[in-house]
């Protein structure tokens, strides 16, 4: 390691340390050492510390044994002559450096608890989102688990100007990373260039501000820390299975623009000891033997209009982009992007017009591929701020489609149109809603692009199930009734056909490993009445996914003979998950809570946990950031039977698998809910009600208590008993 990047890194990690112990001491003084600390909704603590060393900083009195640990691992100035060897003592002043400033964060919550807003957006004139809580961790881990987020780019500091910015910002965005800023250079700041620019920042669109000062950078690198532990399934303290995750599986990069002081160098080492690589805009030393990191430690004097395609190479990560022949950026980073207000150049569906999204099989002759047809009028027709009805009817055709494929192609739909930069989509089917800004359209985007993204994308994910496809999108309100009521005659037929098909009359299930990338001995096997548990893939999906790609993430699992019809065990599926697991699961059932269960990875919708007192169980969407009757958030529930593990008492499932009818079905399934979120209720009310319907508790929904009612066994038994809720009445769970 170059001398002047080792003397500079050791000076700054000496001044955060003392920093650090300098504003410990106040703390100290002013509240004493009992006094709770720590970042919000987690339960990783101070997630560096904890995951590296295995400590628990839960008040201000445990930050001094981490404090004499920085003390220790500080090495001495290095030497203007006859130095010692640089690597060792720099990487673990880097070190040294995350944990103290994880320190310094903690006790800036407890000073001034709103300095960050604590959610996915900024709030107001306050950009600074701090720490990313368990629940967001959860949400977008997902992401870099199905690999829609290849990596992230750690930003320091600023661009030389708000252009230049955006440029930065929107290629990395193009490449799908998520981009986590702090820190300023020369009073500037990343984040406010961008928003100086009209730029949309906060966690949905994947440019996160975390803070304003360079210590904010830990809370990009406590991400990657506890994905290692909650995805990879690795006990806190393990730091040398923690780094060695990181450096393997999760693909970032640190991006310091502008003058690097000490510290920015302090930190510099703390992520190389990560594995993650760091390329900068000014001509500071390189350091270009590889060793820690994956190629070169230190790139530097990179161009702005090559920094972000030499940091790819560097980190060694393997983007895949599709050009799509729009006016507009194009990428899952511009999905969580809204339109709002005056901003609005066009709107259609959500209540305020009719709009519908169908896809249906046609003949092969029927269909000129790639023909794209806007029949009534276009953006170039209406004024700024119109309403148009909108119907987009997708056609395919193929000698290997199926009916069964068209919802798999139609659920597309959403996505695709949100990779859009200045479109904002929300719904499906005859529930959708879609607005366009004024910017999108000053950019020459017209209605026929949404079939030149459809046909595009759908065609390079989708094409090994169909061969040729046509779009065509009515406006006129006469054409968009008829079509929204041929759509609805579709959508029946599909839902009693996929509601039709049980476990006992289907040989064949699915698996789903995409989570093995962060968990290794999760396996996922879906079955028509048990859907994934993340949500996003029931049986319908897997077998389309299959035709797809054959040797993919989800293959056919034959069910073979039944072991347990109740407990929902086969033994074609055991050998599966124990192949499929290396030997680490040799066996789960499909519908007990208690008996075995099925193992979570962490990506899991919701959380299903007994409660003994009340004789039923509770579940927690990962929503949902409060206490819970178990005694535990979804995020301790999440870090307790994520990674991986079987876990009796607990199981992670979707939201949809509540009211399909094996859910929980070895304990009397959802006679046995007794708590549950509001928001969760009302999310899945209708469902629900027509399954209590079917079991002849029409009323059930509403004898389940909820956070109104408490958080606690005793507080919730109560309303149990007053009304008359079944579980009570039940054999006992345990």
């Amino acid at each position: 390691m170059s001398k002047i990047i080792a003397s500079a890194a050791i000076r700054g990690a000496h001044k955060i340390v003392a920093r650090s112990r300098e504003k410990w001491q106040w703390a100290l003084e002013k509240w004493g050492p009992a006094e709770p600390v720590g970042f919000p909704n987690t339960a990783y603590y101070l997630p560096i510390i904890y995951g590296i060393l295995g400590h628990k900083v839960e008040t201000l009195g445990d930050m001094e044994a981490v404090l004499k640990r920085c003390e220790a691992l500080l090495p001495p100035p290095v030497k203007e002559t006859h130095p010692l060897p640089y690597l060792a003592p720099a990487l673990d002043a880097g070190m040294a450096t995350f944990f103290a400033e994880e320190i310094l964060e903690a006790i800036r919550y407890l000073e001034t608890p709103d300095f960050y807003t604590k959610s996915e957006d900024p709030a107001g004139d306050n950009l600074w989102l701090g720490a990313a809580d368990d629940v967001i961790l959860r949400k977008r881990g997902v992401e870099f688990v199905d690999g829609t987020a290849p990596g992230f780019a750690a930003v320091l500091g600023a661009a030389p100007d708000n252009e230049t910015a955006v440029k930065i910002a929107q290629e990395l965005q193009q490449k799908n990373l998520y981009v986590f800023m702090a820190g300023s250079d020369n009073g500037k700041h990343f984040s406010n260039q961008l928003v100086d620019a009209g730029v949309q920042i906060g966690w949905p669109t994947r440019l996160v501000p975390f803070g304003p000062d360079t210590s904010a950078t830990v809370f990009a690198m406590g991400f990657a820390t506890r994905a290692a532990m909650s995805f990879g399934g690795i006990e806190p303290g393990d730091y040398r299975k923690i780094l060695i995750y990181n450096k393997d599986r999760i693909f970032a990069f640190a991006m310091p623009l502008g003058y690097v002081t000490d510290e920015w160098y302090a930190n510099a080492a703390g992520a190389i000891n990560y594995g993650f690589p760091i390329i900068a805009d000014t001509p500071i030393p390189e350091v270009l033997p590889y060793g820690i990191c994956t190629y070169e430690h230190v790139v530097s004097n990179v161009p702005h209009d090559k920094i972000v395609s030499r940091a790819v190479e560097v980190r060694g990560l393997k983007v895949t982009v599709t050009e799509v022949p729009i006016p507009l950026a194009y990428g899952p980073a511009f999905e969580g992007e809204r339109v709002r207000g005056d901003d609005i150049y066009l709107e259609c569906g959500g209540g305020r017009t009719a709009m519908v999204e169908w896809v249906t099989s046609k003949s092969m002759d029927e269909i000129e591929d790639g023909s794209v047809e806007v029949i009534g009028p276009d953006i170039s027709d209406i004024e700024p701020g119109a309403k148009l009805p909108l119907a987009i009817c997708v056609e395919v055709a193929g000698r290997k489609m199926q009916a069964d494929y068209e919802p798999i192609l139609e659920r597309q739909v959403h996505h695709l149109i949100n990779y859009a930069q200045g479109l904002m989509h929300i719904g499906q089917r005859d529930i959708a809603w879609l607005r366009v800004s004024k910017q999108a359209v000053e950019k020459g985007f017209r209605l026929n692009h949404i079939g030149i993204m459809l046909h595009a994308k759908l065609h390079q994910d989708f094409g090994r199930i169909f061969d040729k496809m046509q779009v065509k999108l009515y406006t006129a309100e006469e054409d968009v009734k008829d079509k929204v009521a041929k759509a609805k005659d579709a959508y029946a037929h599909r839902d009693a056909r996929i509601e039709g098909m049980t476990d006992e009359t289907t040989d064949m299930y699915y698996s789903c490993t995409l989570c093995q990338s962060f968990a290794p001995s999760h396996v996922c096997v879906i079955s028509p009445e048990r859907t994934g548990l993340c949500g996003s893939y029931n049986w319908m999906d897997c077998k389309a996914a299959y035709e797809i790609s054959p040797t993919g993430p989800n293959q056919p699992v034959p069910k073979g003979a039944t072991i347990d019809a109740k407990l929902g065990q086969w033994e074609g599926v055991n050998e599966f998950v124990k192949k499929a697991s290396r030997g680490k699961i040799d066996h789960y059932n499909f519908y007990s809570i208690i008996n075995d269960p099925m193992t979570a990875c962490g990506c899991m919708e919701c959380i299903a946990a007994i409660l003994p007192l009340c004789n039923g169980v509770m579940t927690v969407n990962r929503e949902h950031a409060g206490m819970t009757p178990c005694g535990m958030k979804f995020t301790t529930l999440a870090g307790t039977i994520g990674g991986g593990i079987s876990t009796p008492g607990f199981v992670g499932h979707s939201k949809y698998n509540i009211t399909q009818r094996k859910f929980l079905s070895a304990e009397d399934g959802i006679k046995r809910m007794v708590w549950m979120p509001t928001s969760l209720k009302e999310e899945i009310r209708e469902r629900f009600e027509e399954r209590a319907r079917e079991i002849g508790i029409p009323d059930l929904l509403d004898r389940i208590a909820d956070e109104s009612v408490g958080s606690t066994e005793e507080e919730i038994l109560a309303f149990l008993e007053e009304k008359g809720h079944p579980a009570l009445s039940l054999d006992p769970l345990m």
